[in-house]
């Protein structure tokens, strides 16, 4: 008999859905954080916050796995997660825009950026660190100024580098909207970034800090001046 292992992806996936079903809290575990970040990304595209974001997403992962015993798999886990996940977070979403409306206006706090994923490497210095992290910043920013449904289908697309297909079976779209969708948004980002990006380039191919002070004091060395 074949090992786990040895099975298919969709033997896999079909051998970790009865797990879970079964109340198996490794297999539970397994497919929460083999899909985590796809859905936080699209549920924080969607309501736009950090904190109502994970609010969102555990909600979505109780009714998930309150109901797994009835995925039929009609689709991928993937996509069936994704879908319920949007759906609370439209639901959110919606609860949100009726509060605004019969709430009195309070405070003018920005929203918060969209976290992409940072270099873990710890050798990169520490200036061309800080020019990459503006840059990062700035394309977060743009981001989350697209208007919400460029805004989802970009981060589906781009960020998570879903198919056009894979997204239009996410977002239930046609595909040929997928793709005049993603259009439209790279080139409001592209606007976007090219309004603000002047000012980061200045900094761009960093010499200073530490590559700065290496490259001085082999040269003090090689003229002998070294005390």
């Amino acid at each position: 008999m074949p090992t786990v292992q040895n099975l298919s992806p969709v033997l896999q996936e079909t051998d970790l859905i009865r797990r879970a079903v079964a109340g198996e809290a490794d297999a539970v575990r397994q497919i929460i954080k083999t899909h985590n970040q796809r859905l936080y990304r699209l549920v924080r595209a969607v309501v736009r916050s950090n904190a109502d974001a994970e609010d969102v997403l555990q909600e979505a992962y109780l009714h998930a796995f309150a109901g797994l015993a009835t995925f039929q798999g009609d689709s991928s886990l993937s996509t069936w997660l994704s879908r319920i996940a949007l759906n609370a977070a439209f639901m959110r979403q919606r609860a949100q825009k009726r509060l605004k409306r019969t709430a009195p206006p309070s405070g003018t706090g920005e929203a918060e950026i969209i976290p992409f994923p940072h270099s873990s490497a710890t050798s990169i210095d520490p200036e061309r660190a800080m020019a990459q992290r503006q840059l990062l910043h700035l394309v977060e920013e743009a981001t989350n100024a697209l208007p919400d449904t460029f805004r989802l289908v970009f981060v589906a697309r781009v960020i998570e580098g879903l198919s056009v297909e894979e997204t239009a079976a996410v977002l239930d779209l046609p595909p040929a909207t997928v793709k005049t969708r993603l259009h439209r948004a790279r080139k409001l980002i592209h606007t976007r970034l090219e309004e603000q990006i002047g000012p980061v380039l200045v900094d761009a191919f960093p010499f200073a800090g530490t590559r700065c002070d290496r490259l001085t004091e082999a040269v003090i060395e090689k003229l002998g001046l070294a005390k």
